[in-house]
């Protein structure tokens, strides 16, 4: 494999995302209304996933490119001491659950990323979401996996590579966070 291969899988990519245009400005504006609204967007998701979703709740409470008033945002990643006791007390498969449980409420929005569409604790984590009201959003892959049929908005980047589903889940998540900084 050569970086040239690397870039060109990269930019097909790139080229592809353009006809998810209108679901991800759907989704800004989805996002906007409910944090006008006063409610709060929880991000979750495994490994890279888990990563990209701190690192775009960050964007939302710190800033993006322009000083503003913090968002209300939170990665359900982030708190070791739950993560682990859940996991060890009830099960990895549903380590998003009780925070979701505890933090959402009706009007949130719960975005969980899963490259294969098919990560348990994601699945398990958006069921749980409308459960309580939330607005359920899916950053998947190509095909969307099982979470194409449960959440209520789907951003599926168009690759079944995991490094390039993840570059597509940023540079949405970083649009979205520029759409927001108006």
């Amino acid at each position: 494999m050569s970086f040239k291969s690397t870039l060109n899988r990269h930019q097909q990519m790139l080229n592809d995302l353009f006809a998810l245009e209108p679901q991800v400005n759907a989704l800004c504006e989805t996002v906007r209304r409910a944090l006008a609204q006063g409610n709060k967007v929880l991000f979750f998701g495994n490994g890279g996933s888990a990563a990209d979703s701190q690192h775009l709740a960050t964007e939302f409470v710190v800033r993006y490119h322009k000083q503003r008033a913090p968002l209300a945002a939170i990665a359900l990643t982030t708190d070791t001491s739950i993560l682990t006791a859940h996991g060890n007390d009830f099960s990895f498969d549903t380590i998003f659950d009780r925070q979701i449980q505890a933090l959402a409420q009706v009007g949130d929005i719960a975005i969980g990323l899963s490259t294969s569409g098919n990560s348990a604790n994601v699945i398990n984590g958006i069921q749980v979401a409308k459960e309580v009201g939330c607005i359920t959003v899916a950053f998947t892959g190509q095909k969307g996996g099982k979470l194409v049929n449960i959440a209520d908005k789907i951003i599926q980047i168009p690759s079944d590579e995991t490094a390039r589903v993840q570059e597509g889940h940023l540079i949405v998540g970083h649009y979205l966070c520029e759409a927001l900084d108006g």
